[in-house]
């Protein structure tokens, strides 16, 4: 039997897209403490340079209340990832050695008019576009992966990179830094079954000193980083019987790297890992950015939904492979359309199962604030890691990710 290859990947917290998504998320749940209906569109740029690194905030915000403090919020939220020192690529705290600059006006009444309206009837979409929802039953044949119904190499390669910041966080690697990537390429069978793993792709920042351990050899010292990631970071994370034979792993593929990295290495911007937030290349993408955005913003909420009301479908046997797309007029409540796909894994029709799904949930942007309970400060905590595949928690985390038995009984019924 002939096997196809696809692959996915992810990157750590400290990678510096992901500390502008942090920020520009940390910047969300600020304003929503103060207003819940705050309107919030908030991009960030970082660059590390010799002499001192900046933090760039541009975007508007509206609220009821006083302005939160964006600079204090923006070097906490990069501190807590790990750039507290120059030397790595960025010290957050320090003012000499790090910039912030704040460029946030209020939003545009245009945009206002359309939004701000006094009921989920007649609130309208903060803005046109098209967002898409993905599930899948992948994940459901592994103990450690079961629930998530979510496509394997992104779910893979996304255990990875929260591994890498657990194994750092807890001084497990005490040479690591927040800055990474992983990659994880998986093997299907020629009937869509999972063959498994066949590629794992790893990169980590490390202390530049790691290699005095070892009496100066660079060598021994990418010997030491892979050794530990196998047995720290691979191994307790992709569970074995995933791992084919001879799969090959590639940690640090360039060779060292070696502070200063993150910032310094490379410049970050809020919204340019959606890929990586969303399926991993599996599921398609409408091509607006989550982080920074309040609830009112379809791009976030909507593209929430949308996952919501996919993984409800294949958790209720109705498809082993299903997708979503809604697409909004600015100012409109209603999507204008409602596409689905069962990629010929459905037991009813298309149009029977897009019947069903409009059924069970309502798409307005109100009505999925309400539904998911979106206008609380939850989501900082999405910036890293991926949005989708998670576990709810009884924190009120990743709500798109609970699955409701009476909006399944309601599918299984319409």
């Amino acid at each position: 039997m002939s096997t196809r290859m696809f692959s996915s990947e992810s990157v750590t917290s400290g990678h510096p897209d992901k500390v502008c998504d942090a920020i520009s998320d940390a910047i969300v749940d600020a304003c929503l403490v103060i207003d819940h209906n705050a309107r919030v569109a908030v991009e960030t740029c970082i660059k590390g340079m010799p002499e001192k690194s900046v933090i760039i905030l541009a975007g508007e915000v509206s609220l009821e209340g006083d302005a939160p403090d964006y600079v204090t919020i923006a070097r906490k939220a990069a501190a807590e990832i790990g750039y507290t020192s120059h030397a790595i690529g960025m010290d957050a705290t320090d003012p000499s050695l790090c910039d912030v600059l704040v460029y946030v006006t209020t939003q545009s009444t245009f945009i206002n008019q359309g939004v701000d309206r006094d009921n989920i009837e007649s609130q309208g979409a903060g803005d046109q576009g098209l967002m898409f929802g993905y599930a899948c039953d992948e994940t459901e044949a592994y103990h450690e992966l079961k629930g998530r119904y979510f496509p394997l190499p992104a779910a893979l390669s996304q255990r990875l990179s929260r591994r890498l910041k657990i194994v750092r966080e807890e001084g497990i690697l005490p040479w690591a830094r927040p800055d990474g990537k992983t990659q994880v390429t998986v093997a299907y069978n020629e009937d869509g079954s999972v063959l498994g793993v066949d590629t794992v792709v790893l990169a980590i920042q490390h202390d530049k000193h790691l290699k005095d351990r070892f009496n100066g050899s660079i060598e021994k010292e990418q010997a030491h980083v892979r050794e530990s990631i196998v047995e720290h970071v691979v191994e307790k994370t992709i569970p074995r019987e995933l791992l084919l034979p001879g799969y090959k792993l590639i940690v640090n593929g360039t060779g060292r790297f070696a502070d200063p990295g993150g910032p310094y290495a490379d410049a970050g911007l809020t919204g340019r890992k959606i890929i990586v937030d969303t399926y991993g290349g599996m599921g398609r993408h409408g091509g607006g950015a989550f982080s920074g955005k309040d609830p009112s913003k379809v791009d976030r909420s909507a593209a929430y939904a949308a996952r919501w009301a996919a993984k409800h479908v294949v958790a209720a046997g109705l498809a082993t492979k299903f997708e979503i797309q809604l697409a909004y007029v600015i100012g409109v409540a209603e999507p204008v359309s409602l596409m689905v796909d069962s990629f010929d894994t459905g037991v009813i029709s298309n149009e029977a199962l897009a019947k069903r799904v409009a059924a069970t949930f309502d798409f307005r942007p109100a009505a999925i604030a309400r539904d998911l309970d979106l206008l609380r400060p939850i989501y900082k905590e999405t910036s890293s890691g991926g949005h989708f595949g998670r576990v709810p928690t009884a924190e009120g985390y990743f709500p798109w990710e609970r699955l409701e038995p009476a909006r399944i009984e309601k599918l299984l019924q319409s």
